[in-house]
């Protein structure tokens, strides 16, 4: 399951954002890490639903996100360590902008601009990183007086490399290593490592402009940079989204000339920029999605099914999806000659519907 941590400013819309997606898909709060509200998103996919439609499984099983909601200020969680422990275990940040002005609720900086407060928690979160780096640094240079180890120095060169960056006031997301240089230093679960999701709250009168993220993300002076991706949502009308029917809340959406909600708009970024797809299932009863890192194969997919399917795995049946609905069955798909068989290093794409073939 994906995990994301939706950090700000305060002030921003960060526990409206929390609250849409998980009031309306989700399973509410969570009470596993009392310093942060944690709910559990199902994934809408109007794929499944169809899938469902057409096989009539007993159970229909959503892809899950977790998000969790850290309160206050990640500047201030950033300099007391506050809570960043949850923040460290997440797969990605979803950083909500304030980029709207309501007199009401004023901006703690007194003015609203988004270039400002994405480039004021950025270099919180490398001052963080940098003090960790330091940390380790000192600790093994001292190691590394008493004995020598190759390993020990490998750690503290890598470490120097992220300390050189750091201090140019460049994310570590954006540094350049190699496999075994990344693995030397996953386990610190740096802060500016993660993928960051710009998230842009706007104002009623610029709702419009969600579908547009990226071109308001231009004229609000934010530049596209490495791991990193732009989404808006309107949370004012999300929150009574909510509130209403799926058929009310498709013609409330449709009134401001939006296209959908703001659960698919950034539940699809968050897997864009992390790089996941997802595949389907159809068997025993039960139509599941699930999600997977793009360039996954064949028998890896069939060993997030079950660790049986991955030993026993013999083939896969696989049909795009869109063969699949327009056939109406998977009798007529492999009548049409649309499901194709396939071996253990075929590639799955997304939106392919697979039955794994296995022996035992």
């Amino acid at each position: 399951m994906l995990k994301i941590g939706i950090v700000g400013l305060g002030q921003v819309g960060k526990t409206t954002l929390f609250r849409t997606l998980t009031r309306a898909h989700g399973t509410g709060l969570g009470s596993a890490r009392p310093e942060a509200h944690v709910g559990i998103v199902h994934v809408p996919d109007p794929r499944l639903d169809r899938l469902a439609e057409m096989v009539h499984p007993q159970r229909k099983v959503y892809a899950s996100v977790e998000y969790a909601d850290t309160p206050g200020s990640v500047i201030d969680l950033a300099r007391t360590g506050a809570q960043t422990a949850t923040l460290r275990e997440m797969d990605a940040l979803a950083h909500v902008v304030r980029a709207f002005e309501d007199e009401s609720v004023p901006h703690p900086a007194g003015s609203v601009d988004p270039q400002r407060d994405v480039e004021n928690v950025e270099l919180e979160l490398v001052l963080s990183d940098l003090a960790l780096v330091e940390k380790r640094q000192e600790r093994l240079e001292k190691d590394l007086k008493k004995q020598k180890s190759p390993a020990l120095e490998k750690e503290h060169h890598v470490l120097q490399l992220s300390k050189q960056a750091l201090e140019k006031e460049t994310p570590l997301r954006e540094l350049s290593l190699g496999p075994e240089d990344e693995r030397l230093i996953r386990g610190f679960t740096f802060l500016s490592s993660k993928p960051m999701l710009y998230v842009l709250n706007l104002g009623e009168r610029d709702a419009a402009k969600t579908d547009a993220a990226e071109s308001f993300a231009s004229e609000a002076g934010l530049k596209q940079r490495a791991k990193t991706a732009v989404t808006a949502v309107c949370g004012k009308i999300e929150a009574e989204l909510a509130e209403l029917s799926d058929e009310e809340a498709a013609e409330f959406l449709a009134s401001y000339g939006l296209k959908e909600s703001a659960i698919a708009r950034v539940v699809r970024s968050s897997y864009h920029l992390l790089g996941m797809i997802s595949f389907f299932t159809t068997d025993g009863g039960e139509c599941r999605a699930w999600t997977i890192r793009a360039g996954t194969t064949a028998v890896e997919a069939a060993g997030e099914v079950h660790t049986d399917l991955q030993r026993g795995f013999i083939r896969a049946e696989v049909v795009r999806f869109d063969d699949l609905s327009a056939a109406g069955s998977m009798a007529e798909a492999r009548h049409r000659g649309t499901v194709k068989i396939e071996g253990k290093e075929y590639v799955l794409h997304d939106g392919e519907v697979v039955h794994f073939r296995h022996s035992g």
